[in-house]
Protein backbone atom coordinates (compact mmCIF):
# COMPACT_ATOMS: atom_id res chain seq x y z
CA UNK A 1 0.00 0.00 0.00
CA UNK A 2 1.48 3.47 -1.18
CA UNK A 3 0.79 5.77 2.19
CA UNK A 4 2.23 8.91 0.52
CA UNK A 5 -1.04 11.08 0.16
CA UNK A 6 -0.05 13.03 -2.82
CA UNK A 7 0.84 10.48 -4.67
CA UNK A 8 -2.45 8.79 -3.81
CA UNK A 9 -4.99 11.81 -4.68
CA UNK A 10 -2.07 12.46 -7.96
CA UNK A 11 -3.05 8.69 -9.05
CA UNK A 12 -6.57 8.92 -8.53
CA UNK A 13 -7.23 12.37 -10.20
CA UNK A 14 -4.94 11.36 -13.17
CA UNK A 15 -6.49 8.01 -13.66
CA UNK A 16 -10.31 9.31 -13.29
CA UNK A 17 -9.84 11.34 -16.34
CA UNK A 18 -8.94 8.62 -18.96
CA UNK A 19 -9.37 8.48 -22.57
CA UNK A 20 -10.50 5.00 -23.68
CA UNK A 21 -8.99 3.71 -26.84
CA UNK A 22 -10.12 -0.05 -26.46
CA UNK A 23 -11.67 -1.40 -29.87
CA UNK A 24 -13.28 -4.67 -29.99
CA UNK A 25 -10.70 -7.48 -30.60
CA UNK A 26 -11.09 -11.01 -32.44
CA UNK A 27 -9.02 -13.07 -34.13
CA UNK A 28 -9.74 -13.58 -37.99
CA UNK A 29 -10.66 -16.91 -38.86
CA UNK A 30 -8.36 -18.92 -41.24
CA UNK A 31 -8.89 -19.18 -44.71
CA UNK A 32 -10.53 -22.19 -45.80
CA UNK A 33 -8.38 -24.86 -47.18
CA UNK A 34 -7.96 -26.29 -50.79
CA UNK A 35 -10.17 -29.16 -51.60
CA UNK A 36 -13.43 -29.63 -52.09
CA UNK A 37 -15.92 -32.12 -50.69
CA UNK A 38 -19.17 -33.00 -52.90
CA UNK A 39 -21.66 -30.33 -51.62
CA UNK A 40 -24.68 -33.14 -51.05
CA UNK A 41 -22.60 -35.84 -49.21
CA UNK A 42 -23.77 -34.81 -46.07
CA UNK A 43 -21.10 -37.12 -44.10
CA UNK A 44 -17.85 -35.30 -45.24
CA UNK A 45 -18.97 -32.08 -44.37
CA UNK A 46 -17.41 -29.54 -41.52
CA UNK A 47 -19.75 -29.93 -38.51
CA UNK A 48 -19.69 -26.68 -36.23
CA UNK A 49 -16.96 -25.88 -34.02
CA UNK A 50 -18.08 -26.48 -30.61
CA UNK A 51 -19.08 -23.36 -28.97
CA UNK A 52 -16.52 -21.82 -26.15
CA UNK A 53 -18.77 -21.45 -23.07
CA UNK A 54 -17.92 -18.69 -20.52
CA UNK A 55 -19.25 -17.63 -17.52
CA UNK A 56 -19.13 -13.40 -16.35
CA UNK A 57 -20.49 -13.36 -12.66
CA UNK A 58 -21.76 -10.09 -11.00
CA UNK A 59 -23.17 -8.98 -7.76
CA UNK A 60 -24.79 -5.27 -9.93
CA UNK A 61 -28.89 -6.39 -10.73
CA UNK A 62 -29.61 -2.90 -11.81
CA UNK A 63 -27.70 -2.83 -15.19
CA UNK A 64 -28.18 -6.21 -15.85
CA UNK A 65 -30.85 -6.05 -18.38
CA UNK A 66 -29.04 -3.77 -20.64
CA UNK A 67 -25.71 -6.04 -19.74
CA UNK A 68 -27.92 -9.01 -20.90
CA UNK A 69 -28.38 -7.26 -24.19
CA UNK A 70 -24.57 -6.46 -24.53
CA UNK A 71 -23.71 -10.41 -24.06
CA UNK A 72 -26.81 -11.20 -26.64
CA UNK A 73 -24.97 -9.15 -29.09
CA UNK A 74 -21.40 -9.87 -28.34
CA UNK A 75 -22.46 -13.54 -28.79
CA UNK A 76 -24.41 -13.48 -31.91
CA UNK A 77 -21.76 -11.24 -33.50
CA UNK A 78 -18.29 -13.07 -32.62
CA UNK A 79 -16.38 -14.92 -34.91
CA UNK A 80 -14.79 -16.76 -32.46
CA UNK A 81 -17.70 -19.57 -31.51
CA UNK A 82 -17.58 -17.51 -28.17
CA UNK A 83 -20.79 -17.56 -25.92
CA UNK A 84 -20.95 -15.76 -22.98
CA UNK A 85 -23.49 -16.65 -19.76
CA UNK A 86 -24.18 -13.89 -17.16
CA UNK A 87 -24.96 -14.93 -13.87
CA UNK A 88 -26.75 -12.11 -11.12
CA UNK A 89 -25.82 -12.60 -7.64
CA UNK A 90 -26.30 -9.85 -5.08
CA UNK A 91 -25.84 -9.81 -1.39
CA UNK A 92 -24.12 -13.09 -1.13
CA UNK A 93 -21.66 -12.12 -4.30
CA UNK A 94 -18.61 -12.06 -2.35
CA UNK A 95 -19.25 -15.10 -0.58
CA UNK A 96 -20.20 -17.05 -4.44
CA UNK A 97 -17.34 -15.96 -5.01
CA UNK A 98 -15.09 -18.01 -1.97
CA UNK A 99 -17.34 -20.93 -2.61
CA UNK A 100 -16.31 -21.56 -6.74
CA UNK A 101 -12.63 -20.76 -6.19
CA UNK A 102 -12.67 -23.51 -3.60
CA UNK A 103 -14.53 -26.09 -5.76
CA UNK A 104 -14.50 -26.39 -9.84
CA UNK A 105 -16.87 -24.12 -10.63
CA UNK A 106 -14.91 -20.51 -10.95
CA UNK A 107 -15.87 -18.04 -13.49
CA UNK A 108 -14.04 -17.20 -16.02
CA UNK A 109 -14.86 -13.09 -15.67
CA UNK A 110 -15.47 -11.43 -12.37
CA UNK A 111 -17.47 -8.29 -11.40
CA UNK A 112 -14.92 -6.58 -9.52
CA UNK A 113 -15.32 -2.85 -7.06
CA UNK A 114 -13.34 -0.75 -5.00
CA UNK A 115 -13.94 -2.95 -2.44
CA UNK A 116 -13.54 -6.16 -3.63
CA UNK A 117 -10.73 -5.63 -5.55
CA UNK A 118 -7.85 -5.85 -3.45
CA UNK A 119 -9.54 -9.01 -1.45
CA UNK A 120 -9.65 -10.87 -4.86
CA UNK A 121 -6.22 -9.98 -5.63
CA UNK A 122 -4.65 -11.25 -2.13
CA UNK A 123 -6.92 -14.29 -2.62
CA UNK A 124 -5.05 -15.25 -6.04
CA UNK A 125 -8.57 -15.12 -7.76
CA UNK A 126 -7.64 -12.27 -10.15
CA UNK A 127 -5.62 -13.00 -13.85
CA UNK A 128 -3.22 -10.10 -14.80
CA UNK A 129 -4.09 -8.55 -18.44
CA UNK A 130 -1.08 -6.51 -18.97
CA UNK A 131 -0.09 -9.17 -21.76
CA UNK A 132 -3.50 -8.37 -23.43
CA UNK A 133 -2.78 -5.02 -23.28
CA UNK A 134 -1.36 -2.83 -26.37
CA UNK A 135 1.34 0.15 -26.03
CA UNK A 136 -1.94 1.94 -26.87
CA UNK A 137 -4.09 0.76 -24.82
CA UNK A 138 -1.72 0.70 -22.02
CA UNK A 139 -1.30 4.38 -22.48
CA UNK A 140 -4.96 5.54 -22.45
CA UNK A 141 -5.56 3.53 -19.26
CA UNK A 142 -2.78 4.05 -16.94
CA UNK A 143 -3.69 2.28 -13.36
CA UNK A 144 -4.71 3.32 -10.28
CA UNK A 145 -2.68 1.74 -7.65
CA UNK A 146 -4.36 -0.31 -5.12
CA UNK A 147 -7.47 0.03 -7.22
CA UNK A 148 -6.57 -1.31 -11.06
CA UNK A 149 -2.97 -2.51 -9.88
CA UNK A 150 -1.10 -4.13 -7.19
CA UNK A 151 2.54 -4.80 -7.34
CA UNK A 152 2.96 -3.87 -10.95
CA UNK A 153 0.55 -5.44 -12.47
CA UNK A 154 -2.91 -5.01 -13.92
CA UNK A 155 -5.88 -6.57 -13.17
CA UNK A 156 -8.97 -3.94 -14.51
CA UNK A 157 -9.93 -1.35 -16.27
CA UNK A 158 -12.35 1.64 -15.23
CA UNK A 159 -15.75 2.36 -16.62
CA UNK A 160 -17.97 4.05 -13.92
CA UNK A 161 -17.93 5.54 -10.68
CA UNK A 162 -20.95 6.09 -8.17
CA UNK A 163 -21.56 8.99 -5.93
CA UNK A 164 -23.64 8.03 -2.98
CA UNK A 165 -26.86 9.93 -2.12
CA UNK A 166 -30.20 10.19 0.44
CA UNK A 167 -33.09 9.19 -1.81
CA UNK A 168 -36.41 10.20 -0.46
CA UNK A 169 -40.17 9.49 -1.15
CA UNK A 170 -41.14 13.94 -1.85
CA UNK A 171 -44.68 12.31 -1.92
CA UNK A 172 -44.24 11.46 1.73
CA UNK A 173 -42.45 14.36 2.73
CA UNK A 174 -44.75 16.56 1.26
CA UNK A 175 -47.50 14.85 3.09
CA UNK A 176 -45.74 15.00 6.52
CA UNK A 177 -44.91 18.86 5.69
CA UNK A 178 -41.44 18.67 5.60
CA UNK A 179 -39.69 21.21 3.07
CA UNK A 180 -36.01 19.72 2.76
CA UNK A 181 -34.19 16.30 3.27
CA UNK A 182 -31.92 16.18 6.58
CA UNK A 183 -28.26 17.83 6.92
CA UNK A 184 -27.89 16.43 10.22
CA UNK A 185 -28.32 13.16 12.21
CA UNK A 186 -30.76 14.99 14.65
CA UNK A 187 -32.67 16.40 11.38
CA UNK A 188 -32.57 12.96 10.02
CA UNK A 189 -33.83 10.92 13.25
CA UNK A 190 -36.95 14.01 13.79
CA UNK A 191 -37.35 13.40 9.85
CA UNK A 192 -37.70 9.60 9.97
CA UNK A 193 -40.41 10.15 13.20
CA UNK A 194 -42.18 12.87 11.49
CA UNK A 195 -42.77 10.63 8.06
CA UNK A 196 -43.45 7.52 10.13
CA UNK A 197 -46.48 9.44 11.65
CA UNK A 198 -47.83 10.93 8.05
CA UNK A 199 -47.38 7.39 6.41
CA UNK A 200 -49.65 5.57 8.98
CA UNK A 201 -52.54 4.41 6.91
CA UNK A 202 -50.60 3.51 4.28
CA UNK A 203 -48.03 1.40 6.14
CA UNK A 204 -45.17 3.63 5.28
CA UNK A 205 -42.19 4.11 7.54
CA UNK A 206 -39.42 7.38 7.73
CA UNK A 207 -36.70 4.72 7.03
CA UNK A 208 -34.90 1.54 5.84
CA UNK A 209 -32.02 0.21 5.15
CA UNK A 210 -30.71 -3.35 4.02
CA UNK A 211 -29.39 -4.69 7.04
CA UNK A 212 -29.76 -8.32 5.94
CA UNK A 213 -26.35 -7.85 4.70
CA UNK A 214 -24.43 -4.82 7.84
CA UNK A 215 -21.82 -4.69 5.73
CA UNK A 216 -23.45 -4.05 2.62
CA UNK A 217 -26.08 -2.11 4.57
CA UNK A 218 -23.65 0.46 6.65
CA UNK A 219 -21.35 0.84 3.73
CA UNK A 220 -24.27 2.58 1.93
CA UNK A 221 -25.00 4.86 4.86
CA UNK A 222 -22.79 4.70 8.08
CA UNK A 223 -20.12 4.71 5.63
CA UNK A 224 -20.66 8.27 3.91
CA UNK A 225 -21.99 9.95 6.99
CA UNK A 226 -18.72 9.35 7.86
CA UNK A 227 -16.68 10.23 4.98
CA UNK A 228 -19.01 13.83 4.84
CA UNK A 229 -18.09 14.11 8.80
CA UNK A 230 -14.31 13.94 8.05
CA UNK A 231 -13.70 10.29 9.06
CA UNK A 232 -12.70 7.52 7.42
CA UNK A 233 -15.60 5.51 5.86
CA UNK A 234 -13.74 2.42 7.16
CA UNK A 235 -12.93 2.84 10.64
CA UNK A 236 -8.81 3.98 8.96
CA UNK A 237 -7.46 7.22 10.90
CA UNK A 238 -5.37 8.04 7.90
CA UNK A 239 -3.67 10.92 9.99
CA UNK A 240 -2.36 8.66 12.44
CA UNK A 241 -2.35 5.22 10.78
CA UNK A 242 -4.50 3.17 13.18
CA UNK A 243 -7.88 2.54 13.07
CA UNK A 244 -10.43 4.66 15.12
CA UNK A 245 -14.36 3.76 14.88
CA UNK A 246 -15.04 6.69 17.93
CA UNK A 247 -16.29 8.97 14.90
CA UNK A 248 -19.20 6.28 14.23
CA UNK A 249 -20.66 6.59 17.54
CA UNK A 250 -22.97 9.51 16.93
CA UNK A 251 -24.17 7.93 13.84
CA UNK A 252 -24.71 4.35 15.20
CA UNK A 253 -26.44 6.11 18.23
CA UNK A 254 -28.86 7.58 15.36
CA UNK A 255 -29.44 4.96 13.68
CA UNK A 256 -30.79 2.76 16.68
CA UNK A 257 -32.67 5.56 18.05
CA UNK A 258 -34.56 5.28 14.83
CA UNK A 259 -34.75 1.63 15.30
CA UNK A 260 -36.29 2.29 18.55
CA UNK A 261 -39.07 5.07 17.97
CA UNK A 262 -40.22 2.99 15.79
CA UNK A 263 -39.31 4.33 12.63
CA UNK A 264 -37.89 1.72 10.39
CA UNK A 265 -39.49 -0.61 8.10
CA UNK A 266 -40.01 -3.46 10.38
CA UNK A 267 -38.32 -6.48 9.13
CA UNK A 268 -35.59 -4.45 7.82
CA UNK A 269 -32.76 -6.93 9.50
CA UNK A 270 -33.79 -9.51 6.94
CA UNK A 271 -33.98 -6.86 4.39
CA UNK A 272 -31.65 -6.83 1.25
CA UNK A 273 -31.26 -4.15 -1.17
CA UNK A 274 -33.40 -5.25 -3.94
CA UNK A 275 -36.75 -5.97 -1.53
CA UNK A 276 -35.63 -2.17 0.09
CA UNK A 277 -36.09 -1.26 -3.70
CA UNK A 278 -39.16 -2.43 -4.13
CA UNK A 279 -40.84 -1.21 -0.99
CA UNK A 280 -39.01 2.51 -2.07
CA UNK A 281 -40.85 2.00 -5.21
CA UNK A 282 -44.36 1.56 -3.64
CA UNK A 283 -44.02 4.25 -1.51
CA UNK A 284 -44.08 2.28 1.69
CA UNK A 285 -40.28 3.89 2.69
CA UNK A 286 -39.25 7.71 3.25
CA UNK A 287 -35.88 7.61 2.81
CA UNK A 288 -32.69 5.17 2.63
CA UNK A 289 -29.10 5.60 1.08
CA UNK A 290 -27.42 4.37 -1.78
CA UNK A 291 -24.99 4.73 -4.81
CA UNK A 292 -26.07 6.62 -7.92
CA UNK A 293 -27.54 3.35 -9.94
CA UNK A 294 -31.16 3.67 -8.02
CA UNK A 295 -32.26 6.02 -11.31
CA UNK A 296 -31.94 3.25 -13.74
CA UNK A 297 -33.25 0.67 -10.97
CA UNK A 298 -36.75 2.82 -10.60
CA UNK A 299 -36.99 3.41 -14.48
CA UNK A 300 -36.72 -0.04 -15.65
CA UNK A 301 -36.33 -2.75 -12.62
CA UNK A 302 -38.65 -1.36 -9.78
CA UNK A 303 -40.58 1.33 -11.54
CA UNK A 304 -41.26 3.88 -8.56
CA UNK A 305 -45.09 4.43 -8.10
CA UNK A 306 -44.10 7.76 -6.05
CA UNK A 307 -42.19 10.52 -6.74
CA UNK A 308 -39.01 10.77 -5.63
CA UNK A 309 -35.57 12.01 -5.26
CA UNK A 310 -32.15 12.50 -4.35
CA UNK A 311 -29.99 14.28 -1.84
CA UNK A 312 -26.40 14.78 -0.53
CA UNK A 313 -26.49 12.23 3.29
CA UNK A 314 -26.43 14.25 6.21
CA UNK A 315 -23.50 15.12 8.00
CA UNK A 316 -23.19 14.57 11.92
CA UNK A 317 -24.02 18.14 12.73
CA UNK A 318 -24.43 19.53 9.67
CA UNK A 319 -20.70 20.69 8.86
CA UNK A 320 -18.83 19.27 6.18
CA UNK A 321 -15.57 18.32 6.71
CA UNK A 322 -14.69 15.44 4.27
CA UNK A 323 -15.62 14.08 1.19
CA UNK A 324 -17.98 12.12 0.45
CA UNK A 325 -16.47 9.05 -1.54
CA UNK A 326 -16.74 8.62 -5.35
CA UNK A 327 -16.47 4.83 -6.14
CA UNK A 328 -15.67 3.67 -8.98
CA UNK A 329 -12.28 2.79 -11.26
CA UNK A 330 -13.02 -1.20 -12.02
CA UNK A 331 -15.15 -3.17 -13.86
CA UNK A 332 -14.14 -6.22 -15.13
CA UNK A 333 -11.62 -8.92 -14.64
CA UNK A 334 -10.08 -12.55 -15.39
CA UNK A 335 -10.40 -15.52 -13.35
CA UNK A 336 -6.95 -16.63 -12.30
CA UNK A 337 -8.99 -20.54 -12.71
CA UNK A 338 -10.03 -19.84 -15.96
CA UNK A 339 -9.10 -21.97 -19.03
CA UNK A 340 -10.25 -19.77 -21.81
CA UNK A 341 -8.47 -16.12 -20.91
CA UNK A 342 -7.90 -15.66 -24.08
CA UNK A 343 -11.59 -16.06 -24.67
CA UNK A 344 -12.33 -14.08 -22.07
CA UNK A 345 -10.35 -11.19 -22.32
CA UNK A 346 -11.93 -10.99 -26.46
CA UNK A 347 -15.36 -10.48 -24.13
CA UNK A 348 -13.64 -8.05 -22.37
CA UNK A 349 -12.44 -5.58 -25.26
CA UNK A 350 -16.31 -6.06 -26.39
CA UNK A 351 -17.37 -4.67 -23.74
CA UNK A 352 -15.15 -1.84 -23.42
CA UNK A 353 -16.15 -0.44 -26.71
CA UNK A 354 -16.82 3.28 -26.51
CA UNK A 355 -20.15 2.53 -27.73
CA UNK A 356 -20.73 0.15 -25.01
CA UNK A 357 -19.56 2.31 -22.25
CA UNK A 358 -21.10 5.21 -23.84
CA UNK A 359 -24.69 4.01 -23.37
CA UNK A 360 -24.28 2.76 -19.89
CA UNK A 361 -23.80 5.95 -18.77
CA UNK A 362 -26.78 7.62 -20.81
CA UNK A 363 -29.07 5.02 -19.21
CA UNK A 364 -28.14 6.20 -15.68
CA UNK A 365 -26.56 2.75 -14.43
CA UNK A 366 -23.15 4.85 -13.65
CA UNK A 367 -21.47 8.12 -14.08
CA UNK A 368 -18.30 7.71 -16.52
CA UNK A 369 -14.82 8.18 -15.52
CA UNK A 370 -13.52 8.08 -19.45
CA UNK A 371 -13.87 11.66 -20.77
CA UNK A 372 -14.13 10.62 -24.22
CA UNK A 373 -17.36 8.86 -23.45
CA UNK A 374 -18.81 11.98 -21.26
CA UNK A 375 -17.72 14.33 -24.10
CA UNK A 376 -19.78 12.51 -26.72
CA UNK A 377 -22.88 11.13 -24.12
CA UNK A 378 -25.88 12.65 -24.00
CA UNK A 379 -27.54 13.59 -20.30
CA UNK A 380 -28.92 10.39 -19.25
CA UNK A 381 -32.70 11.24 -20.02
CA UNK A 382 -33.66 9.58 -16.39
CA UNK A 383 -35.78 10.45 -13.42
CA UNK A 384 -33.67 11.31 -10.51
CA UNK A 385 -30.04 11.44 -11.99
CA UNK A 386 -29.85 15.24 -11.22
CA UNK A 387 -28.89 14.31 -7.36
CA UNK A 388 -26.71 11.88 -8.21
CA UNK A 389 -24.10 14.25 -10.86
CA UNK A 390 -20.91 14.76 -9.13
CA UNK A 391 -20.87 18.03 -6.83
CA UNK A 392 -17.65 20.12 -5.07
CA UNK A 393 -18.10 17.49 -1.94
CA UNK A 394 -17.51 14.20 -3.96
CA UNK A 395 -14.20 13.02 -4.16
CA UNK A 396 -11.50 10.05 -4.33
CA UNK A 397 -10.49 8.84 -0.56
CA UNK A 398 -6.87 7.31 -0.29
CA UNK A 399 -7.25 2.94 0.03
CA UNK A 400 -7.22 2.01 3.29
CA UNK A 401 -5.65 -1.54 4.62
CA UNK A 402 -7.85 -4.52 4.37
CA UNK A 403 -7.17 -6.46 7.63
CA UNK A 404 -7.86 -9.93 8.53
CA UNK A 405 -9.70 -9.41 12.17
CA UNK A 406 -9.86 -11.87 14.70
CA UNK A 407 -13.58 -12.08 15.74
CA UNK A 408 -16.97 -10.29 14.77
CA UNK A 409 -16.52 -7.24 12.08
CA UNK A 410 -17.13 -3.69 12.72
CA UNK A 411 -20.48 -3.94 10.50
CA UNK A 412 -22.02 -6.63 12.49
CA UNK A 413 -20.85 -5.37 15.77
CA UNK A 414 -22.95 -2.04 15.16
CA UNK A 415 -25.69 -3.53 13.77
CA UNK A 416 -25.69 -6.25 16.75
CA UNK A 417 -25.99 -2.80 19.19
CA UNK A 418 -28.39 -1.15 16.92
CA UNK A 419 -30.34 -4.09 17.45
CA UNK A 420 -29.65 -5.43 21.10
CA UNK A 421 -28.16 -1.94 23.09
CA UNK A 422 -25.41 -2.61 25.36
CA UNK A 423 -22.17 -0.37 26.16
CA UNK A 424 -20.92 1.81 22.50
CA UNK A 425 -18.16 2.57 24.02
CA UNK A 426 -16.97 -0.68 25.03
CA UNK A 427 -17.88 -1.83 21.82
CA UNK A 428 -16.02 0.73 19.73
CA UNK A 429 -13.15 0.36 22.40
CA UNK A 430 -12.85 -3.88 21.25
CA UNK A 431 -13.05 -2.98 17.47
CA UNK A 432 -9.80 -0.23 18.16
CA UNK A 433 -7.77 -3.52 19.71
CA UNK A 434 -8.52 -6.25 17.69
CA UNK A 435 -8.48 -4.09 14.24
CA UNK A 436 -5.44 -2.44 15.16
CA UNK A 437 -3.86 -5.83 16.57
CA UNK A 438 -5.02 -7.36 12.61
CA UNK A 439 -2.86 -4.03 11.77
CA UNK A 440 0.23 -4.89 13.43
CA UNK A 441 -0.13 -8.27 12.01
CA UNK A 442 -0.51 -7.76 8.41
CA UNK A 443 2.48 -5.11 8.57
CA UNK A 444 4.76 -7.58 10.38
CA UNK A 445 4.32 -9.87 7.95
CA UNK A 446 4.80 -7.69 4.87
CA UNK A 447 0.93 -7.89 3.42
CA UNK A 448 1.18 -3.87 3.55
CA UNK A 449 2.74 -0.91 4.67
CA UNK A 450 1.31 2.01 6.58
CA UNK A 451 2.91 5.30 7.92
CA UNK A 452 0.92 8.51 9.41
CA UNK A 453 -0.08 11.36 7.38
CA UNK A 454 -0.21 14.22 9.52
CA UNK A 455 -1.23 16.60 6.94
CA UNK A 456 -4.03 14.72 5.59
CA UNK A 457 -7.10 16.94 5.15
CA UNK A 458 -10.32 15.03 3.93
CA UNK A 459 -11.84 18.16 3.02
CA UNK A 460 -9.44 18.87 0.80
CA UNK A 461 -10.50 16.34 -1.23
CA UNK A 462 -13.88 17.05 -2.11
CA UNK A 463 -14.51 18.84 -6.15
CA UNK A 464 -12.37 16.25 -7.76
CA UNK A 465 -15.25 15.63 -10.04
CA UNK A 466 -17.54 18.57 -10.61
CA UNK A 467 -18.02 20.61 -13.15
Amino acid sequence: MNTKLNQKLALSAFCLFLVTGLTACSTTPAADKPGAAPADNKDTATKPAAKTKLTYWTGDRHDADYIKEVIEKFNTTNKDNIEVELVVKTEDFNQAIDLSFSSAETPDIIRVKENTIQTFYKKQYLAPIDSYLTAEQKKNFPAMIDLNSFDGKMYSLPNYGTTMRLIYNVDLFEKAGIKNPPTTLKEMVDTAKKLTEAGKATGSYGFAQNFKSPESALGRSARVIAEVSGYGGFGYDFKTAKFDFSGFKPIIEAFKQMKDDGSTLPGMESLDIDPLRAQFAEGKIGMYMSFSSEPGVYKSQFPAKIKWAAAPVPSIDGSIKGASGFLGGQWLSISSKSTKKDQAWKFINFMYQEEVLQTYHEKGFGISMVPSVIAKAKKPDIGGIEGFLPNKVDGVWPIQPIVNVKGIKYSDAFFKYMLSGGDLNEVITDLNKRYNEALAAGVQAGEFKVSPMADFDPAKLGGQFAK
